[in-house]
């Protein structure tokens, strides 16, 4: 008992460090600019497509600089998904508030996701409106 929470206590705080370092990564360095030492999508370099990730790095510089509108405009997805994975994680720890139950059972079934991240691969892929939207900016 005293090693899980032993665990839990280290995974918890090892989170907490590798954040706050992303963090300052990202309001250090801005990936838009050239010598970025963020690497860029290599899917993207080798295909021309975008990836379910592609615009993310970019999407998280303008969160932690306050620029919601670019975030989303960069990968709307991914900025959506920000809070749902901790609250999913939060979730899945035990943290399981009434409330959120309706969510949660759809939000923690696998087979959605099996469904969202390819169509979401697919669809910003489109070159029409609305899926343009969904390309990074």
């Amino acid at each position: 008992m005293a090693v899980s929470r032993t665990l839990r206590i280290a995974g918890v705080a090892s989170a907490a460090v590798a954040a706050g370092a992303g963090v300052w990564l990202l309001r250090t360095f801005d990936p838009n600019a050239a010598g970025s030492p963020f690497p860029p999508c290599m899917f993207h370099a080798f295909t021309g497509l975008y990836c379910i990730g592609c615009g993310l790095t970019r999407a998280l510089h303008a969160l932690v600089h306050g620029d919601l509108a670019g975030a989303m405009a960069m990968n709307p997805l991914g900025v959506l998904m920000l809070p749902l994975m901790a609250l999913m994680v939060a979730w899945s720890q035990g943290w399981q508030p009434r409330v959120l139950r309706p969510l949660m059972d759809v939000a923690m079934e696998p087979k959605l996701w099996l469904w969202v991240l390819p169509g979401y691969w697919v669809a910003r892929n489109l070159p029409w409106l609305p899926f343009t939207l969904l390309a990074p900016g």
